[in-house]
């Protein structure tokens, strides 16, 4: 049988969410934790990389138990470590495949404008050296949506086989704190090539703090990745959620 999983988890001390060997990882304590569920593998939605933080990743493994569905959550989760919990379980879709079957992911970076480093925002954001114009932040966000090629907008080292995808949507959240200004900027698209996200970040900050746009249209045209922003920070980077097109949890679940 398949059950589905949602996923939650402070990507900080983890290398990232594929198993390898002698190192932590996301799949590596999941499938320690589901062994005793039947399962001899837990499959993700997508690899979050080394830093990179989930609030909703949907996973799923195949296995044989007499735990109800929605009871394998708190049982994972008795195994599992403080960095990493199992949110909400059921049992699968008929033919349903968390990697091949979705629809949008969306993701959020997280930036702060600061004096100084904030250790308390460190973790989970990065921290800027400029203080961007939302406006300019806005117009850039509004080049990136819809679908482009962006090659110039991935880092070496992608199995993809093609750099063409959508985005739906960017937008960008701002909120002023008493010791900081915070920027949020969330990205759902249909697909993300590798560092994908981080660099739209990187490029989106980037024009908020005097770059030209103009740049955007020739990276899209060349596939130059030099017109293009470096890459921000892991840290900065939550996979917020996975859309299906159905509910995978009830009427109200994920998915």
């Amino acid at each position: 049988m398949r059950y589905v999983l949602c996923v939650q988890y402070d990507g900080t001390n983890f290398s990232g969410f594929q198993r390898q060997v002698g190192k932590r990882t996301v799949q590596g304590e999941l499938e320690r934790a589901a062994k005793g569920l039947g399962a001899t593998r837990v499959t993700g939605s997508g690899r979050t990389d080394a830093g990179v933080h989930a609030e909703g990743q949907i996973c799923h493994f195949d296995g044989e138990t007499s735990v109800p569905p929605e009871r394998i959550a708190p049982y994972l989760n008795a195994l599992l470590p403080p960095d990493l919990k199992v949110i909400k379980s059921a049992a699968a879709p008929e033919g349903f495949d968390c990697t091949r079957g979705a629809k949008k992911k969306t993701y959020v970076y997280t930036a702060y404008e600061a004096a100084c480093a904030l250790p308390l925002k460190d973790r989970y954001a990065a921290r800027l050296a400029c203080s961007p114009d939302l406006a300019k932040m806005e117009e850039a966000a509004r080049l990136l949506c819809g679908e482009h090629n962006f090659l110039a907008f991935s880092s070496t080292g992608s199995s993809a086989k093609t750099s063409v995808r959508t985005l739906y949507d960017v937008h960008i959240v701002k909120n002023g704190q008493t010791l900081c200004n915070e920027y949020k900027i969330f990205v759902t698209g249909n697909g993300f090539l590798y560092h994908m996200v981080r660099i739209l970040a990187g490029e989106i900050f980037a024009v908020g703090c005097g770059k030209s746009t103009e740049n955007i249209r020739r990276a899209f045209a060349t596939g130059e990745r030099s017109l293009i922003a470096k890459t921000m920070p892991a840290a900065g980077l939550t996979l917020k959620e996975v859309d299906y097109g159905v509910p995978l949890f009830g009427t109200s679940g994920e998915g």
